[in-house]
């Protein structure tokens, strides 16, 4: 009997993770949410966590299973929104959700459930898990790829995945709603969140417009001319093309971002055109987080710089200091420094590192 303690989020994917788990003969199982929010401290947008929790309660108690709910407010605020402000301050685009699971789910909250006595951690993400031969384990692509979330995963070291159960990665998206709703499930038809992580519906712009304070610096494009006054760095990413305040040219061009300089506070826009600097071959990555096999050559896989990216080829090339060079077969559009970057051996995920800027 394996003694399984399941992130139960409110939602139909862990929802359905739990009711998947509870029919199992060999699983001792408990439900748990993790609560990262407190409603009084939500003065700027819409989160909530009552109702998730209750929703989540809810589904614990039809499925037969004890519940609790774990407060790390505090874990959160230091290892996510101090991570997510900071990072916007500096100039990049931070990926909090990719954050959030090595530092919080994975985290904090597996400590906890380890030091309760279970001895794994079910989620409701859209992965799969193989165990090897030599009992090492390793996250693979979910069986539906249109909702495949193991990118999210990419920071993910082998004792954490070692203790980690994905219950709904070999199912696709429309049956896991089938199953909710022929367990009458009332969270069946809910809308998945597409907010930040543990922040349900908060909007990033408005959640950042509440700590960072707006600071006003000049927009200079391609030819080194001012064009205009930007709001504050923090709101824009690299690629962006709309709510930059300039307009576009007389040939009916418009302008996107190319680039941030947080120490003179400038933002450079050029034309979104193939000869633009957002279009770039190669790229540099920080230290590399490996789930199980370590690269230590230059080698060819594939790799997702952002979520919803196909896997795409590449080659990465060992450089000193632990950083990482990759080098796309196909040019890619407005990678910004910040962001993780996946990497795959077909649908093995061998892990992930932060983008630096091209090299």
């Amino acid at each position: 009997m394996t003694r399984v303690m399941a992130a139960m989020s409110g939602g139909v994917d862990s929802s359905v993770a739990v009711h998947l788990l509870a029919n199992r003969d060999d699983v001792e199982l408990e439900g748990a949410y993790i609560r990262t929010w407190q409603h009084e401290e939500n003065f700027f947008g819409d989160c909530p966590a009552g109702q998730e929790i209750e929703d989540a309660r809810g589904v614990a108690n039809s499925v037969g299973v004890p519940f609790r709910v774990v407060n790390l407010v505090d874990h959160y605020r230091e290892k996510v929104v101090d991570y997510l402000v900071s990072g916007y301050e500096s100039g990049i685009t931070p990926n909090p959700d990719v954050h959030c699971n090595l530092e919080v789910k994975f985290g904090a909250f597996l400590d906890i459930a380890v030091e309760s006595g279970f001895e794994a951690l079910a989620t409701g993400h859209y992965c799969r898990k193989r165990e090897n031969s030599d009992g090492t384990h390793d996250i693979i692509e979910g069986a539906d790829k249109n909702k495949d979330q193991s990118y999210f995963l990419a920071l993910l070291r082998q004792e954490q995945v070692r203790r980690a159960l994905f219950p709904i990665g070999e199912i696709a998206k429309p049956e896991v709603r089938n199953i909710a709703r022929k367990v009458g499930f009332a969270i069946a038809d809910k809308k998945d969140s597409q907010g930040i992580c543990f922040l349900g519906k908060v909007d990033i712009n408005e959640f950042l417009r509440a700590r960072i304070p707006d600071n006003p610096g000049e927009i200079i494009n391609h030819a080194g001319h001012i064009v205009g006054e930007h709001r504050g760095l923090h709101h824009y990413t690299i690629g962006q093309r709309k709510g930059i305040g300039v307009p576009s040219n007389t040939d009916n061009k418009a302008y996107v971002v190319v680039r941030k300089d947080a120490e003179k506070n400038q933002l450079f826009v050029a034309f979104d055109d193939p000869d633009a600097s957002i279009y770039v071959r190669r790229a540099l990555l920080g230290p590399l987080s490996f789930i199980n096999r370590q690269i230590t050559g230059r080698e060819r896989f594939l790799a997702k710089p952002r979520y919803r990216d196909l896997s795409t080829p590449v080659e990465l090339v060992p450089e000193a200091e632990g950083q990482t060079t990759v080098l796309f077969d196909e040019t890619q559009r407005a990678l910004a420094p910040g962001q993780v970057m996946a990497i795959y051996d077909g649908e093995t995920l061998l892990g992930g590192g932060v983008y630096l800027g091209e090299k």
